[in-house]
């Protein structure tokens, strides 16, 4: 299978799980559309990236791809450019919920089988002051990250709550992904561990 993502954090997460995949970055450029909203584009976004991947990928490789968009109030907040957006959205984010979006595609190079979902999780922040911004912002960690924040690192300190998947605002619905992979017969719980060990005639005697 392949990941067509350069997202460290999404690589992280199969791993735990025990999903063994390569990485290729999709090069897709993603900008919503005139009118878009924040749920039709990350869906868009994701399958963009997928079908990107698959085109070079050989014939009965598995893709799987993912978007992630933070929307607050119908506005999409992509990855900060710079230290002036990123403060900018901390600044828009801070005391209220917003919405953490994320799309999983996955696809077989070559067929026309796909699945797809749409996860969404609300996460609260406490508000923020300007010392908090400022330092975080000093640790460079939001600008690579959608809504100039990231859950699993230092940004923890700025959510108060979230309602729904953790995994999700980290980048990956990780239960919602692997029910994908397991319906298409690329992952299993545990692998092999799962399986029950032969009962020998002994055993069985013994236990009855």
């Amino acid at each position: 299978m392949i990941l067509a993502s350069a997202s460290p954090r999404r690589r992280q997460l199969l791993d735990m799980a025990g999903v063994s995949c390569r990485v290729r970055s999709s090069g897709v450029e993603e900008r919503p559309l005139a009118g878009e909203s924040a749920g039709l584009y990350t869906s868009r976004a994701a399958g963009m990236k997928a079908r990107a991947v698959a085109l070079r990928a050989h014939p009965g490789d598995w893709v799987l791809a993912a978007d992630t968009t933070v929307d607050v109030d119908g506005d999409i907040l992509g990855k900060p450019r710079n230290d002036d957006q990123a403060r900018e959205m901390l600044s828009r984010l801070s005391g209220r919920d917003h919405r953490v979006l994320t799309g999983v595609n996955l696809l077989q190079a070559g067929g026309s089988a796909a699945e797809e979902t749409l996860v969404e999780t609300v996460v609260t922040f406490r508000t923020l002051s300007t010392n908090l911004i400022e330092g975080y912002l000093a640790t460079g960690e939001p600008l690579d990250k959608a809504g100039a924040y990231g859950i699993q690192g230092r940004g923890a300190m700025l959510v108060r709550a979230i309602q729904g998947s953790y995994t999700n605002v980290v980048g990956l619905p990780l239960v919602e992904t692997l029910e994908m992979l397991e319906s298409s017969g690329l992952w299993q719980p545990f692998g092999e561990i799962a399986q029950e060990s032969p009962v020998t005639a002994g055993e069985a005697g013994m236990s009855s």
